[in-house]
């Protein structure tokens, strides 16, 4: 694990205005934290917010989902999902109201809107793969991956630029290219909104080492290199779908990546495609 000083993240906490967590959220984990948690207080909770119940019913019935029958409450939904991958669906539609627009320099819909695919390939992909990991975990480290981006985008008028100027480079990921302009990147940022928020340890690690390409040389817990190999692969599928090359990230963790989710170049060509019927359709 990496540990980031505490001077750096107090320099953050001044320099950068995160949104708090909100206090949906804030209910919702206390509730999670009692020795038995109520389904129906939880989903009664979640029912007082209509939007956000009106979001994760949208997510639960989407195709990324697979459910073998329409769910038309959240009572359902939690009896379905259980509590930890209702919490992952409140907190992505929690963050993604988070960032004002009128205070960022980027196009926050679009931003959230490849978020939200890079997630649902990542659940695609864990749904592909022989060895099982959470899918809640790949939902919410696919939208919460990047978050530091807008809050980069917020802090930092000339941002739109210097992400721009990254997307036009094939070669350099974003957090490099950041470091040239700024004193901190995207993940750091990232990072520290994550914990903020309460999300766990092991999102808020691969948030901060998601472009860290040595991540895959070092020792770590299968789940955990599973969730990041699982992301890296998404993160390129979207990258490519849209963009049409590869991610700057790719070749460098391609063969680590296929080989942590044991896959072969032909399993992986399968994936590639059902990817692109995500796309198409």
């Amino acid at each position: 694990m990496i540990d980031i000083d505490d001077s750096v993240l107090k320099d953050i906490k001044n320099g950068f205005n995160l949104p708090p967590k909100p206090e949906l959220l804030c209910q919702l984990q206390d509730t999670l934290t009692e020795p038995e948690p109520n389904l129906h207080q939880i989903a009664e909770l979640i029912s007082t917010d209509i939007a956000t119940s009106a979001a994760v019913l949208k997510v639960i019935n989407s195709s990324s989902y697979g459910m073998a029958r329409t769910i038309t409450d959240i009572r359902q939904a939690v009896m379905f999902l259980g509590l930890e991958s209702i919490t992952t669906l409140v907190t992505g539609f929690l963050i993604k109201q988070a960032f004002d627009q009128r205070t960022c320099c980027i196009k926050l819909e679009r931003f959230w809107d490849t978020a939200t695919e890079i997630a649902d390939v990542a659940t695609l992909i864990g749904k592909k793969i022989k060895s099982k990991v959470p899918i809640e975990n790949l939902h919410m480290l696919g939208l919460f991956h990047d978050a530091g981006i807008p809050a980069m985008a917020m802090k930092y008028d000339n941002y739109l630029d210097v992400l721009t100027t990254a997307n036009q480079q094939s070669t350099v990921n974003l957090a490099a290219h950041e470091a040239t302009y700024y004193p901190t990147n995207h993940a750091v940022i990232g990072y520290y909104l994550a914990s903020s928020w309460n999300l766990p340890k092991v999102i808020c690690q691969l948030v901060l080492r998601h472009h860290d390409i040595d991540y895959f040389n070092e020792h770590h817990p299968s789940d955990e290199k599973l969730c990041m190999a699982t992301l890296k692969m998404a993160e390129n599928l979207v990258y490519t779908n849209k963009r049409f090359v590869v991610d700057p990230d790719w070749l460098n963790v391609k063969t680590a990546v296929l080989k942590v989710l044991d896959l072969e170049e032909d399993d992986y060509q399968d994936i590639k495609d059902d990817a692109q019927e995500y796309f198409i359709e």
